[in-house]
């Protein structure tokens, strides 16, 4: 298996998300040069994909005083930032990684999805 050296903590989350990726690439891509690599290649992706990450579907945001906050009843609305049909953002693990636009799923009207539109492109690291 490739060993891998420790760098000093970037000061940023987004660095070390972007690190910690471009480390992992670069472990894959030594795994899949190695002889044996066909026989331990289905074994080594299938724990990469089985690790759970936070999805989340950012509706938009707003800004308001504790005072308005803690008024907040049943039935109140909340004003946020975006308009119906803008785009919504599709974050993972607190990082956006792309648009998209909220539809009505086809096998289940009841329930909604998220059609993506555009897919953000991962910062290269130093």
């Amino acid at each position: 298996m490739a060993k891998t050296k420790v760098e000093a903590e970037p000061d940023q989350p987004d660095e070390q998300l972007d690190r910690a990726i471009e480390e992992l690439r670069g472990v894959l891509r030594e795994e899949e040069r190695r002889p044996d690599a066909s026989l331990q290649a289905g074994a080594n992706s299938s724990i990469i994909m089985t690790i759970p990450v936070d999805v989340q579907i950012i509706l938009g945001s707003t800004e308001m005083p504790v005072s308005e906050l803690m008024a907040l009843q049943k039935g109140s609305t909340v004003a946020l930032n975006r308009r119906i049909g803008e785009p919504v953002d599709v974050v993972v693990n607190g990082r956006r990684i792309a648009r998209g636009e909220i539809t009505v799923l086809e096998n289940d009207p009841s329930r909604f999805g998220i059609r993506l539109t555009e897919i953000i492109a991962a910062a290269k690291s130093a």
